[in-house]
């Protein structure tokens, strides 16, 4: 692969990686900076892509690990008045449906994201998240029945 099919691959998977760093991350500037870095991480590692048909694959496998890096990294400590004060601002600014995914439990959250956000088949989503294909549906699973729970009266689903 040259430089010219990367830049190519990477421009048409850009909007998947935001949405897979934004399932991890929660800050916007954090999820641009991991992109960032996984981009030019992988660029530096084309050499171990071993077929171009899993470029996606692999570039999101480093986009992952990159974000869990940043979350290792980042070890801030904000008081909880201006915690609280950023929760309910950003609150507003987001959906309902957005809310209830960030609060899946995030070994829910990522299979769900690259399922039904991206449109990863559950074979791709074990080799990303390096799980079997059971694990990846019991997830998967487990989450629309959050999903279903959290979402009752939204979204044209009856509450009980």
């Amino acid at each position: 692969m040259n430089k010219e099919q990367f830049t190519a691959e990477v421009l048409n998977a850009e909007k998947g990686l935001y949405h897979i760093a934004k399932a991890i991350l929660k800050n916007d500037e954090d999820c641009a900076d991991a992109m960032q870095n996984a981009i030019l991480s992988g660029y530096s590692k084309l050499n171990t892509l071993r077929k171009e048909a899993f470029f996606r694959t692999w570039i999101t496998r480093i986009l992952i690990n990159e974000c869990y890096q940043m979350l290792r990294n980042k070890k801030e400590h904000i008081p909880y008045e201006e915690y609280m004060e950023n929760q309910t601002v950003n609150e507003k600014e987001y959906s309902e449906l957005y809310l209830a995914v960030r609060e899946l439990a995030e070994n829910y959250r990522l299979p769900f994201v690259l399922h039904y956000v991206e449109g990863y088949s559950i074979k791709e989503i074990g080799r990303i998240l390096k799980l079997s294909d059971n694990t990846v549906k019991v997830r998967l699973h487990r989450a629309r029945n959050f999903m279903r729970e959290r979402l009752k009266g939204e979204y044209g689903y009856e509450k009980d």
